[in-house]
């Protein structure tokens, strides 16, 4: 493809100018198997370009570790797709990117360091920064446009102007790395209007982030940057939702007018999200602004393709108003693909969590509770043990939960503590002298956004009961990236937190919705693929089945639900339920 260049205050594709027209798309957010449907539909709404981040955590998941680019996360073959639709990218690689996803990409393995500064020059983050980029730009470089690849433009870290860090020469360091790496294509950075001083470079194209009042915010990018082209990065054409919210939504006939205000300024766009897709497995983010607020599963983000693929009201709208601009294709759009109904699939087999740990995880010993990144782990669980010293009432008292701790005493339920809710303390009786204490606690996504980033997980520091610090205590790490080792037995439904299995026959695989009623809390697996979290406080009361991971004939589901559940039955239903509209 003919590369990019910047020509007084335009872009350029060669000798012609483009105005570019883009959406987001996270290909780790997708099947892989639907990643060219995405990118037709892309197409055929009018854009010319997607909009790609780059998550460090899992392409990198082991610090000396080599680059994982198989599977969901083949970044090659997704630059190969996108090229082959005739769509230009814009690459986003970090290292931070924030998309509401677990740590804002970075991986968890950085905190290992207790005093790392991240995202800033300190050594202790900058070394590994540069490793991760320089296997990440090796296998990006072909696919440059000044290699006849789609990569038109990269970004420089993510809205760093938020970030309160200032940190002019870590950026300046960025760019280096970059250019080193073999990237010669422009380079930009994106900020809200009102970090735009703190977040950019000389000689870096600025642009920058908004939801509406669009004229406004790009005098304001004006104002930072005199000359050079005009572009919104991320317009927020939806929002994301957290756990005890409501389902976020946008009108889409005002979107539609943004939208247009921004072509008509003659501005370049990225429409964030195109398609949002999924948190499939645990790789929700969170935020903590005071509280303590995880991200659901879906990412539906109310966008022009919901979270199945399917069009909605806002890619017709946002396909009129292009068309408006810019040339869009007359072919047909695919109608709405096919959806799976069937319901009353019976979970018939149960497991203890806590009785299948030691199978599912190594047992560490020490004489405080360890932390996930002292346990290597990225994701899951952790399972904490040791003893109540005395018989008798007393407070269980923990110095900081991160994030939900239930807790058991002699394989009995007394509670559960949330970070959420600023929970540290529990009333609680041992019934005799040496009493196992156990507790089981969730990591429910790392913080994505603002100081909070350094998020380690587990319990935080000692645990007294009556005053008396607790030691002598065995940490089992649970990350469950398999189930291939839990011991299923026939019959009665386990209590407390325990996995539950099912199967069902399927003719004719196709996208599906799984629904949950009368469940509480937990994580759902289909043929091994891992779907996310679900938990019955809403909004999200359904997770999205992509069809590609059923098969003809006989599939099977699991379920770790944390509470227990009165009757194990599950549906797989042709519409999903995001809850109601905040």
């Amino acid at each position: 493809m003919p590369e990019l260049t910047i020509v007084d205050d335009e872009f350029r594709i060669g000798d012609e100018p483009l105005q570019i027209i883009s959406g987001s798309l996270h290909y780790f957010r997708v099947h892989p198997e639907q990643w060219a449907d995405r990118l037709h539909k892309a197409r055929l709404m009018g854009l010319n370009t997607v909009d790609v981040y780059v998550p460090w955590n899992l392409h990198q998941p082991h610090r000396d570790g080599p680059l994982v680019l198989d599977g969901g996360l083949d970044l090659p073959r997704f630059l190969d797709l996108a090229a082959a639709e005739g769509l230009h990218v814009l690459l986003r690689p970090g290292p931070y990117i924030c998309a509401e996803w677990e740590a804002g990409g970075l991986p968890s393995w950085l905190l290992t360091d207790p005093g790392i500064r991240l995202r800033t020059g300190d050594p202790r983050y900058l070394e590994p920064v540069a490793r991760y980029f320089a296997l990440l730009l090796a296998r990006v470089r072909p696919h440059l446009a000044t290699q006849g690849g789609p990569v038109i433009a990269v970004q420089v870290e993510n809205e760093y102007g938020a970030s309160g860090l200032r940190d002019t020469a870590y950026l300046e360091r960025l760019v280096t790395l970059l250019r080193e790496g073999g990237v010669d294509v422009p380079l930009f950075t994106s900020d809200q209007a009102d970090d735009l001083a703190d977040g950019g470079l000389p000689g870096v194209l600025r642009t920058v982030n908004f939801s509406g009042d669009a004229t406004a915010k790009l005098q304001s990018l004006r104002k930072h940057q005199p000359s050079g082209p005009l572009m919104c990065a991320e317009f927020w054409s939806g929002w994301f939702d957290r756990w005890g919210g409501g389902h976020g939504t946008r009108p889409a006939a005002d979107k539609a007018a943004t939208l247009d205000e921004i072509l008509s300024c003659g501005a370049s766009v990225n429409i964030y999200m195109l398609h949002g897709g999924t948190n499939f497995g645990f790789t929700n983010g969170a935020n903590d602004k005071g509280h303590y607020r995880p991200t659901v599963t879906s990412y539906d983000y109310d966008s022009p393709l919901d979270e199945a693929g399917d069009p909605t009201e806002k890619f017709w709208l946002f396909r009129d108003t292009i068309a408006k601009h810019a040339p869009v294709p007359a072919e047909p759009v695919p109608p709405a693909g096919p959806k799976l109904d069937l319901q009353g699939i019976r979970m018939t087999e149960s497991a203890s969590l806590l009785t299948q740990a030691v199978r599912l995880g190594t047992p560490q010993r020490a004489a405080r509770p360890l932390t996930m990144e002292e346990l290597g782990q990225a994701f899951g669980f952790v399972l904490y043990e040791t003893v109540l010293p005395a018989e008798g009432p007393g407070t269980l008292r923990l110095s900081g939960v991160r994030d939900r701790a239930q807790v058991f005493v002699d394989g009995q339920p007394v509670g559960t503590l949330e970070r959420e809710n600023h929970e540290t303390a529990l009333s609680l009786r041992s019934p005799a002298p040496n009493s196992r204490l156990t507790l089981l606690v969730e990591n429910q996504g790392r913080v994505n956004y603002g100081p909070g980033l350094r998020d380690w997980k587990g319990l935080e520091g000692p645990v007294s009961f009556n005053g008396e610090t607790l030691t002598g205590w065995t940490t089992t790490p649970l990350p469950l990236t398999t189930l291939e080792d839990v011991g299923f037995s026939d019959g009665a439904v386990e209590a407390g937190p325990a996995f539950h299995r099912g199967t069902f026959e399927v003719r004719s695989p196709a996208d599906t919705f799984l629904h949950l009623p009368g469940w509480s809390k937990g994580n759902a697996w289909i043929n091994g693929f891992a779907l996310g979290r679900y938990w019955s406080r809403g909004p999200q009361r359904s997770l999205y089945v992509p069809g590609p991971v059923l098969r003809q004939g006989v599939n099977e589901i699991v379920l770790l639900d944390l509470h227990g559940v009165h009757t194990p039955v599950v549906h797989l239903r042709d519409r999903p339920d995001l809850g109601p509209a905040e």
